[in-house]
């Protein structure tokens, strides 16, 4: 294998857990959601109410993109804008009751795919496999 291979593999490997994400979502009816979404909806199951920057960060994605996102789950119901009293420049983002219900759905898909990602690998190995991604990213 050449090193460059690895970048391939990373590349592939992500496609392959965003298509199984994705099919997971459709087979329990939550359509027209994509896994950029979830990145939203895992950082306000983790704090009920963000602000769009605080999204952005959380998330590593642009302020646009993220708007782009949380807009469509306001459409779709699931979250809720709310602008600042004080500051209207600031945007509050908050899960609506339909958008806090998926959480068990999503740890349960989570948990899925975590368990089929490190099959027949060992604690060790995981470690090390996280050490040596971390050094990547921080690389770049």
């Amino acid at each position: 294998m050449e090193t460059r291979d690895a970048i391939s593999l990373i590349s592939k490997i992500r496609e392959k857990v965003n298509r199984f994400i994705v099919a997971e979502m459709d087979k329990n009816g939550i359509g027209g959601i994509g896994t950029s979404h979830g990145d939203i909806f895992y950082a306000l199951f983790k704090n009920p109410r963000l602000t769009m920057a605080d999204i952005s960060k959380k998330i590593s994605k642009d302020k646009s993109t993220v708007t782009a996102l949380v807009d469509k789950l306001v459409r779709l119901g699931y979250v809720m804008k709310e602008r600042d009293k004080e500051d209207t420049r600031v945007v509050y983002v908050a899960l609506t009751q339909k958008g806090s219900e998926l959480k068990p759905l999503f740890e349960s898909i989570s948990k899925e795919m975590l368990d089929a990602f490190y099959l027949n690998i060992s604690d060790e190995e995981k470690e090390e496999l996280l050490h040596i991604l971390k050094k990547i990213y921080s690389n770049l």
